[in-house]
């Protein structure tokens, strides 16, 4: 394995590279090896000028450790690191190389090598323990000079050819992030950054020094600091942090005008690395991002690793992480089931770059085509199933209701009892917190759906289970991709109601919650997930603005444009009659739903629904689904949009009378 090191010596000589390849190395490790032992006896007998003799004595042992020493460093790996990002894991595996080769030597020394005094081979110990210390240090020094020489020479070219203006930054946070973005800093100047100092708010860290960079002081030392030290930017490093943190930080910089930039949170970091080409500006899921929580990914791979498993919607929002999360872990085979070929398509290239070593296939087909999907998994059999293909479009399924009940509803008992079929072992429904209290069609077509899942649970016995979750950021046809649509436009930024309030997870989060729930699931449990606080989309408005470097009401107004057909003010996770039991995980909570239905009725019912729905029977849609729901509350705006004034007063009369007789306040 060859390593090449090449750095400019000076502007001139930056075409001549020094290369050190791992002969280099060898050669070296054969000269530190033969000095090693010879230190090591003249260290012991003291024996500088007449050591001679106690070299031909002991040829064995000298050959031996010519022999024995390289090839144990070599299946050790230490001529294939690439010794410039030498760390301690390099380090711990030196002292193991070199402790292993001791160990042998000493083995075939007393063993089979040594002079015999009276049938037992006897050999100085205490120049094997010198020796053993003599090549840890030999060894140990060459790759730190290796290393030191190849960040000397990078610096010494990168300096030369700096093109980018440098850029003061303060690091906010002392951690390990904070730490490794420093050192990024530092072995890479050409990116212009120059690291003054350290914030981290613990008493404790307060003028320590990192990587040679001091921690001058706290968060609220920002403003003095920027001043004093002329300071570009803040780099917010806090992986870990609440998003109250972040918005703090970046409103403190904003009021002594400091540019802001951060790393991703720990949720986007599934690996836990963080690389200088991860600074970013600050994002909207940064300054509403929650304390993490640690996942038991042991048990999570218990049932992943080696299974096979199928996602449905693979190419949607929630869909592709579960994919992409899912790669990480090893399945046997990852089956990608979608009705659109593009972006089924588009998560197969990203897998195949992600994890080129997992097996996928892409399956196009249709929920709704019940003979389709059981041929599908009878002849894939999949061990683990995750449901997240739906209409989710709240506005757009008032408006095309046989298409929201035969996909959320007809869709999932097609791919119930194809699975029960396969044999698959576990199911887990991707459902919204719209099922709770429904007060529009999506709402109660996921309430059906969740009402299948348990049945189906109780039927087969198998782990069958339902996650149910606010919004997500970032998913497709979310409020944030279009507020920033919106203001790139110009404006205006449209929010339907001052007081609208929606619970938001991040994506990355929510499936890794979505993940973790299905570990604990026996069969036909709802599992809530936390969600923190309810945020109000004007605050979401106004944040998004701001962060586009404008001022919400002068750069770019706010639009009140009113309630839409079948939309909540607030969303609810439970409901009234639901309990919330703790489970294991502290964010991850559990309950069951309300409906006492058998499965009989519920199917009858589903039959009558599609059929009212095929019909635009509105009225006996409304009377069914309160029959099978009994929290069904349509809100005011969704009869009117239901049972327009052409239906006459009659059919509006009839619709009102099914449909409104609990609403709840705020709808």
């Amino acid at each position: 394995m060859v390593e090449d090191l090449s750095h400019s010596l000076s502007p001139k000589e930056k075409n001549k590279p020094v290369q050190i390849r791992g002969r280099h190395l060898l050669l070296i490790d054969l000269f530190s090896v033969t000095l090693a032992a010879v230190a090591a006896f003249v260290i012991r007998y003291e024996a500088l000028v007449y050591i001679g003799p106690y070299i031909s004595r002991n040829a064995a042992f000298f050959a031996t450790v010519l022999i024995i020493r390289p090839l144990i460093y070599y299946l050790f790996g230490l001529y294939r690191y690439w010794w410039r990002y030498a760390s301690v894991r390099e380090l711990i595996t030196i002292v193991e190389a070199v402790t292993a080769g001791s160990l042998v030597v000493a083995a075939l020394m007393f063993g089979f090598l040594a002079p015999q005094v009276d049938g037992v081979r006897l050999f100085s110990r205490s120049v094997l323990l010198l020796e053993w210390m003599l090549n840890l240090l030999a060894i140990g020094s060459t790759r730190i000079l290796v290393r030191l020489l190849q960040a000397r020479g990078k610096a010494l070219g990168t300096q030369a050819s700096r093109k980018a203006p440098s850029r003061k930054v303060l690091i906010m946070g002392a951690g390990d992030a904070g730490a490794l973005v420093v050192r990024e800093m530092r072995d890479n100047p050409s990116l212009g950054f120059v690291p003054v100092g350290f914030l981290d708010d613990d008493p404790a860290k307060q003028k320590l020094q990192i990587h040679g960079v001091p921690v001058l002081g706290t968060r609220q030392d920002i403003p003095r600091l920027a001043q004093r030290e002329n300071i570009d930017e803040v780099v917010i490093a806090m992986p870990t942090a609440p998003g109250s943190a972040i918005r703090e930080v970046r409103a403190i910089c904003e009021r002594c005008q400091v540019a802001t930039k951060t790393i991703p949170g720990l949720y986007e970091l599934i690996n836990g690395s963080v690389a200088i080409g991860q600074i970013r500006e600050v994002k909207i899921e940064d300054l509403l991002r929650r304390e993490p929580v640690r996942t038991d990914l042991a048990a999570v791979e218990s049932y992943i690793t080696g299974a096979v498993v199928l996602v449905t919607g693979a190419g949607g929002s929630i869909g592709s992480e579960l994919c992409r999360q899912i790669a990480a872990r090893k399945p046997r085979q990852l089956l990608l089931l979608g009705h659109g070929e593009t972006s089924i398509y588009n998560i197969l290239m990203e897998l195949g770059r992600l994890a080129p070593k997992i097996p996928t296939v892409p399956l196009i087909a249709d929920l709704r085509d019940a003979d389709r999907i059981t041929r599908l998994l009878l002849r894939h059999r999949p061990q683990v199933l995750f449901h997240a293909a739906a209409h989710k479009h709240v506005p757009l399924m008032e408006s095309n209701l046989e298409e929201a009940f035969t996909t959320n509803v007809v869709g999932t008992e097609n791919l119930l009892r194809a699975a029960e079929q396969a044999g698959t072992s576990r199911f887990v429904l991707i459902s919204s917190d719209k099922a709770v209290n429904p007060a529009n069609i999506m709402g109660a077509s996921k309430y059906l759906a969740e009402a299948l899942v348990q049945h189906a649970a109780k039927r087969t016995g198998r782990q069958f289970v339902v996650v149910r979750f606010g919004n997500v950021l970032g998913s497709r046809g979310s409020v944030v991709p279009l507020f920033e649509r919106q203001i790139a436009a110009g404006g205006p930024v449209t929010v339907t109601h001052p007081e609208m309030t929606r619970y938001f997870m991040t994506i990355p989060e929510a499936v890794q919650l979505v993940m973790q729930a299905a570990v604990l699931g026996q069969g036909g449990e709802v599992f809530v997930l936390d969600m923190g606080e309810q945020i109000r989309i004007l605050d979401l408005a106004r944040d998004l603005i701001s962060l586009s470097g404008l001022t919400p009401g002068k750069d770019i107004e706010i639009a009140f444009t009113g309630v839409r057909p079948g939309e909540k003010l607030y969303e609810e996770l439970f409901g009234e009659e639901e309990e919330r039991i703790p489970t294991a995980h502290k964010k991850i909570l559990l309950t069951h739903t309300a409906s006492n239905l058998s499965e009989q009725e519920l199917a009858e019912g589903i039959g009558l629904v599609l059929q009212a729905a095929r019909q635009d029977d509105v009225a006996t849609l409304f009377a069914t689904l309160r029959r099978l729901i009994p929290s069904f509350c349509p809100a005011e705006e969704l009869i009117a949009h239901l049972a327009p004034a052409s239906y006459g007063t009659e059919t509006q009369a009839s619709v009102r009378s099914e449909g409104l007789s609990s609403v709840p306040d705020g709808t």
